[in-house]
């Protein structure tokens, strides 16, 4: 395994931690690539913790960068003429962000708005094209990489027209709960009203989905949700 060491600028910088160097290996985009590669594409990049509500680009800015969330959730939206804002995506820890409006050499095509507090690493355009330029067969990794992720994205998608409301809650629920379990009580990590946007669903279909789950056992006290039996969620969802 590479040292840890080995990534100076993002140790100089508050330091890459070991549990955030297996975040990164594991995430989407970088998980079919050894230790060597994956170190050659983030060396440039650094660590950076921002507050909730904090803009981190906003639409047209030079994409030169994109992200991996450490902790927190960021959503990207977008502003209609009237100046109403529309949720396009919302990304939590371990998921990465703007890449490909990196490779298009363009401007960002949406606005990133920190919902929590957040720690992100942040990886600039010149590191990935420095690595690919060193070593070609990164070239091969990276477009299957990013063809996976692409492919992750569109089961999403596929999974929002599959699919209830109601059973992409669960889905939701079932996920930050413990493994095993066969009861919890877990803390919604963002308003119901973006979390509703991450699912794909108005907020007041979120609410009718939570009603329908109360059924089998679930309680909902603002952003506490106690599941008092798991197993009965997770047998409701019929499209796996």
């Amino acid at each position: 395994m590479i040292e840890l060491s080995r990534i100076d600028p993002l140790k100089r910088t508050g330091g890459l931690r070991e549990d955030d160097f297996q975040l990164v290996k594991a995430s989407t985009l970088f998980e079919e690539l050894d230790d060597e590669a994956v170190v050659s594409l983030i060396c440039d990049g650094h660590i950076k913790s921002v507050d909730r509500r904090s803009t981190l680009f906003e639409r047209g800015e030079p994409a030169d960068h994109f992200y991996l969330i450490l902790e927190g959730w960021v959503k990207l939206t977008r502003q209609s003429i009237e100046g109403q804002e529309s949720i396009i995506s919302v990304f939590a820890k371990g998921e990465t962000f703007a890449e490909a409006a990196m490779f298009s050499k363009g401007g960002f095509p949406v606005n990133a708005i920190t919902v929590t507090s957040c720690r992100l690493l942040i990886i600039p355009a010149s590191s990935v094209f420095r690595a690919i330029k060193e070593n070609s067969e990164y070239a091969l990794t990276i477009v299957a990489s990013m063809s996976r992720h692409m492919r992750s994205l569109v089961r999403q998608i596929e999974q929002l027209s599959v699919q209830s409301s109601t059973e992409r809650l669960a889905n939701f629920l079932l996920s930050q709960c413990p493994k095993g379990a066969k009861e919890a009580t877990i803390y919604l990590p963002i308003e119901k009203s973006l979390l509703a946007g991450r699912l794909g669903m108005q907020p007041e279909t979120l609410s009718r989905s939570l009603a329908k789950l109360r059924k089998l056992g679930l309680q909902s006290r603002g952003n506490q949700v106690i599941i008092s039996n798991i197993p009965a969620i997770r047998s409701s969802i019929k499209s796996k």
